[in-house]
């Protein structure tokens, strides 16, 4: 048995979900989320908890349980509380601002780097070298920071670029270290 698949997800006091089939509907202080789930996999709700039911252990069943498991959770934490993916930007004159809505990045390229966020992502520029990414769902705030990462990936040799906030850059000797 999947053990996360197992454990059984609380329904926090404010936050309805509704099942329409295959369909699950969250809805919570934060906004709303929707997701169409695997038709094989069997999600129940009973008073405040969700469970996530295989029908079988065969090996498709057995990989989609704790996934539609932590796909749930993730809707449900989301709608509460939200996620926040920080950023922050390392080099001489890498510096990032709004324009609008808009984050606009200057990191070494001969012209500036406009990002458009999606509808329902929230990107804020506390400080010139750090971006913060809002949002209440998870996969798509991670992929805004991975796109906003891929601009300028930390190099390994003088540590450049972008990274995620605590994220540890490997670096590399250069041509004079070696004897």
């Amino acid at each position: 048995m999947s053990r996360i698949g197992k454990k059984p997800i609380e329904i926090p006091q404010g936050v309805t979900v509704t099942l329409d089939g295959n369909k699950i509907t969250v809805k919570g202080p934060k906004g709303e989320l929707s997701r169409e789930l695997h038709s094989e996999i069997i999600v129940k709700i009973e008073e405040n908890t969700i469970l996530v039911e295989r029908p079988s252990d065969n090996k498709l069943h057995r990989s989609l349980h704790g996934t539609t498991r932590s796909i749930v959770a993730n809707m449900v934490e989301g709608v509460t509380n939200g996620y926040t993916r920080n950023l922050e930007l390392v080099g001489v004159g890498y510096r990032a601002s709004k324009s609008g809505a808009n984050l606009v990045l200057n990191v070494g390229y001969s012209h500036p780097v406009e990002i458009i966020p999606e509808a329902g992502i929230e990107i804020e520029v506390p400080a010139q070298t750090k971006i913060t990414v809002k949002g209440i769902d998870k996969e798509r705030v991670g992929a805004i920071a991975a796109n906003i990462r891929s601009v300028r990936l930390p190099e390994p040799y003088k540590g450049k670029g972008i990274r995620y906030e605590g994220e540890r850059v490997r670096r590399k000797e250069g041509k004079t270290g070696k004897k």
